[in-house]
């Protein structure tokens, strides 16, 4: 499958990064076209290319927009630059390479829902990317596109960057927001939600998308909706990058339409497990979502929302990370459910008193001092944190337990079938590290 390069637009054009080769190569084109149509026709317009939220949950971005009431005189856009999910790191590459695009995208949408600012939230540890952002914003801003009166069009709308502080749950829109007020990083009780008076920034009117999702509405604007939806399946349009790690050749990121299958995806351009071995299992959207077994049913399902969807699991950001045959899967579901006790807010009972015994309860079967019982026991207790959250880490949190119980219980036998109950160790099984799960 031939690569489109609509977001990674560096690997056809050098230096696009900067302002002049930005320009040279129709950089803010797509702004001033937009700004001389209707904001409401540009809503329209992303609406009609079915542009789905790149975040992780997929929601039709202009469907989003128009959730905006256009009567109310301060309304925001908010970045989210975030990027803390588990094996998750294809923004910073926008970001790094291509920022105008995501300045030009940015300010279309915020002329769509007439916004009066834009603050890109980004995650701490990027604070040199955010410096260097911040002096593209600056760039924008001298060549009239961002701030007072863009593209001489009488609308005054500026840009600002906020750094995080390394949290993951503030990837979460309500927590993001909490965050940017200078508040403690917890989600919010809804409703009301975001796009109303009264629970966005500042309890204003409030958009937040994501830098990939962003990346597109310029050449949605230019090419067109029709266009667009040439691309990809029909209810996932567009190209879609895929953040791959783990046990493969060739680690990176790949811009590839979406329908691409896993196998295509992991072994024409991932280039294959290295030493020859089988795949295991997979994690199709970081550790957040359900593991899948590398059955041949997933590797030729086509990477795509609706697609994932049928066979029990979720494209989410496509953080893919891939976990060979020597990997302990119930080691893995160790180090996720750590990942999250560490990260959950404490907000909701369920979430932090939930991760708490999930770890300290795998932590005894992982040190062959459990029983069959115990995991029966995890299972339960991640049943039980499904649905009861104030925002989603709590079920990102029973996945791990969940699904890697369903699909991998041999791996679980092994740590418990050789305890007597009593205190006496079974001898934990020899395995290989798994793929690195930390965030971004």
């Amino acid at each position: 499958m031939t690569n489109l390069n609509i977001i990674y637009r560096e690997k056809d054009i050098p230096d696009i990064r900067e302002y002049n080769v930005y320009i040279a190569n129709g950089g803010y084109d797509a702004l001033k076209k937009a700004i001389s149509m209707k904001p409401a026709d540009v809503i329209d317009e992303v609406k009609k290319s079915n542009l789905r939220g790149r975040g992780g949950a997929g929601f039709p971005t202009g469907v989003k927009w128009s959730f905006i009431p256009q009567h109310e005189p301060r309304k925001y856009v908010v970045v989210n630059a975030d990027e803390s999910e588990t094996g998750t790191f294809k923004d910073r590459q926008i970001i790094e390479n291509n920022p105008h695009q995501l300045i030009e995208g940015a300010m279309i949408a915020a002329w769509a829902i007439q916004a009066t600012a834009v603050y890109i939230y980004i995650r701490g540890e990027y604070w040199d990317m955010a410096h260097a952002l911040e002096r593209r914003i600056e760039e924008a801003r001298k060549g009239g596109f961002v701030g007072e009166n863009v593209g001489g069009s009488g609308w005054n709308c500026d840009m600002f960057v906020h750094l995080g502080a390394g949290a993951y749950i503030c990837g979460e829109e309500s927590a993001l927001l909490e965050s940017l007020e200078g508040k403690l990083g917890q989600p919010r009780v809804r409703p009301p939600f975001p796009a109303q008076k009264g629970g966005g920034l500042y309890g204003e009117p409030t958009v937040v998308n994501n830098v990939e999702t962003l990346a597109n509405v310029p050449w949605i604007i230019l090419n067109g909706a029709d266009e667009y939806k040439k691309i990809g399946t029909e209810q996932s349009s567009g190209t879609k990058v895929f953040c791959v790690s783990g046990h493969i050749v060739k680690p990176g990121n790949y811009e590839l339409p979406f329908g691409v299958t896993m196998r295509e995806l992991l072994y024409d351009h991932a280039g294959g497990i290295p030493g020859g071995k089988q795949i295991k299992a997979i994690l199709p959207s970081g550790g957040s979502g359900p593991i899948i077994p590398a059955t041949d049913e997933f590797l030729d399902t086509k990477l795509s929302y609706e697609d994932m969807a049928k066979i029990g699991t979720i494209l989410g950001s496509a953080s893919i990370i891939v976990m060979d045959e020597t990997v302990d899967i119930t080691w893995v579901a160790s180090k996720i459910t750590k990942f999250f006790k560490h990260e959950s807010c404490g907000k909701c009972t369920p979430c932090r008193e939930g991760t708490y015994w999930l770890d300290k309860v795998i932590d005894r079967i992982m040190a062959g001092e459990g029983k069959p019982s115990d995991v029966d026991l995890i299972a339960n207790i991640a049943k039980n944190m499904q649905g009861v959250t104030l925002c989603a880490l709590g079920d990102f949190a029973a996945n791990p337990i969940i699904h890697t119980i369903k699909h991998f219980p041999d791996d679980f036998k092994q740590h418990v079938s050789g305890s007597n109950g009593n205190g006496a160790k079974a001898a934990a099984p020899a395995r290989r590290a798994a793929p690195v799960l930390a965030g971004g």
